[in-house]
């Protein structure tokens, strides 16, 4: 999501989204579907869109039966959830689609704007809806705290436009976005519904892409597409765990597979799940959760094989590596660093537990929730970066001040989570440059943030984002959230 506006109402969303509770009960009047499809199309209640646009989402869709089978498979662990949260709020069952544009599903997904999780928040909006960020955990990738932030966001949106396409829209662009759209449009004396505004192209493409999906749902033998069967039942719940716990060994001790737990608690950024308080909530799925609990009340050896090191000055990657018997490539991955052997680390480091005493310590659970989530490390020779603040003039244009400061015009745009190449007078753009020096300092970029907003679409290693070379509607859109990430394929 775009955050064009900034400032919300704390009573849409708050810390509270962080303490969600995500276990049901079984005996819910609301499922006497067999199949959670059947619950979901009961539940559509928004006005079709009769839009030019539909039909090639609709066909672009179709031509992929492999990704959609993809995308509905990931989805089948997160939309019980949604779709029991949706009706709640009384929403109509459409908004628990809109992960599929978002991000495909992938909880991992992570757009060139930085927006994350399977809704597809920005740092900032994430921060906003009580999303927190820090280097032990991304809660905008936490399924359960995500929903409840996203539906908070659009029930505002909804409140401040009356249209759930409007809503939507804003939920995409920014409200801001839309908001000027509907008074240009209402200064001109013309219509101010969502069809007649002018958008960006990905927000003109964001609602007939959910109409398309809707359409898919309903009758997906109209396309040649089978819908990957869902039970109208929790697939996960909650289960209470000790303060500090290897993810490795939670996955163990429930019975499943770590990638399985991995997908069902993506907002831990570290091998090690650890909080300052007495607990912490995991999920798992509802058949395992008996499993973990009982496992884990008769397991007697450590529950962490993480430590702290604090590297001494000038050592380097590759020796720290050798020194905890890592490669240098997981050691890289757990502490979000290129697997550099050259690299000299300030930060302390997450390092497995070391025979040798006092090499390491215990882990600063506060102290090292306050890095950034870029951990700086120094180079012999590297570049620094160097901040730019430069007021839009008249016969400013993104490709004068790429070539006046030396950086892309792409660059600018990401940077400033700019939707168009268009400029206003007196608008402030601020952006980063990096520049040739000796010995000095370098931000490394987390490493990979599955598909890091490489899946918003390039995302990263992890997550695979819409190709491109689907439809021009197809490209990827940038939220309000995000900068949306293509759908992951």
């Amino acid at each position: 999501m775009s955050d064009d506006n900034g400032s919300y109402d704390e009573s849409y969303g708050g810390p509270e989204s962080e303490n969600y509770n995500s276990s049901y009960q079984f005996e819910d009047s609301l499922t006497l579907q067999d199949s959670l499809w059947d619950r979901v199309r009961d539940g559509f209640n928004m006005p079709d869109i009769d839009s030019t646009y539909t039909n090639k989402h609709e066909q672009w869709y179709a031509s992929r039966p492999d990704y959609v089978s993809r995308m509905l498979e990931r989805s089948k662990k997160y939309l019980y959830h949604i779709v029991v949260e949706v009706e709640k709020r009384g929403m109509p069952t459409e908004i628990a689609l809109l992960p599929m544009i978002e991000s495909g599903f992938n909880p991992k997904a992570l757009s060139t704007s930085k927006a994350s999780g399977i809704w597809q928040f920005i740092p900032s909006t994430g921060k906003d809806f009580g999303l927190k960020q820090n280097y032990w955990k991304d809660s905008r990738k936490d399924v359960t705290a995500a929903t409840q932030a996203a539906l908070n966001y659009l029930q505002k949106l909804y409140t401040m436009f009356g249209a759930w396409d409007l809503a939507l829209a804003a939920y995409n662009a920014g409200e801001g976005t839309v908001a000027r759209a509907i008074e240009r449009n209402r200064q001109l004396g013309l219509p101010t519904d969502y069809q007649h505004l002018s958008l960006p192209d990905e927000t003109r493409n964001y609602v007939p892409k959910l109409q398309a999906i809707k359409n898919i749902i309903f009758r997906p033998e109209n396309y040649g597409l089978t819908l990957n069967e869902i039970p109208n039942k929790p697939y996960f719940t909650t289960v209470q765990a000790p303060n500090k716990i290897d993810a490795k060994l939670a996955a163990e001790l429930a019975g499943i597979s770590l990638e399985e737990f991995n997908a069902l608690n993506p907002s831990f950024t570290r091998p090690v799940l650890i909080t300052e308080n007495s607990h912490q909530k995991l999920l798992l799925p509802t058949w395992a959760a008996s499993n973990f609990t009982n496992n884990l009340s008769g397991y007697n050896r450590p529950l962490s094989n993480w430590h702290s090191y604090q590297p001494k000055r000038g050592e380097r990657l590759g020796a720290i590596a050798s020194q905890f018997g890592i490669s240098i490539y997981e050691l890289s991955a757990t502490n979000n660093l290129k697997p550099n052997r050259n690299l000299i680390v300030r930060r302390p480091l997450l390092v497995p537990a070391s025979v040798q005493s006092g090499l390491t310590r215990p882990i600063d659970v506060a102290a090292m929730a306050q890095l950034p989530i870029e951990i700086p490390v120094e180079r012999e020779s590297s570049s620094k970066s160097v901040s730019i603040s430069h007021k839009v003039k008249q016969g400013d244009t993104l490709a004068k001040l790429a070539k006046r400061y030396g950086i892309t015009s792409k660059q600018i745009m990401q940077q400033n989570h700019l939707k168009s190449k268009n400029l206003a007078v007196g608008q402030v753009l601020q952006f980063e440059k990096q520049e040739e020096k000796t010995n000095n300092t370098t931000s490394q970029s987390r490493g990979s943030k599955t598909s890091g907003k490489p899946s918003h679409k390039k995302t990263t290693a992890s997550t695979k984002t819409r190709t491109s070379t689907s439809s021009a509607a197809h490209k990827k859109t940038t939220t309000t959230h995000s900068k949306k990430t293509k759908s992951t394929h």
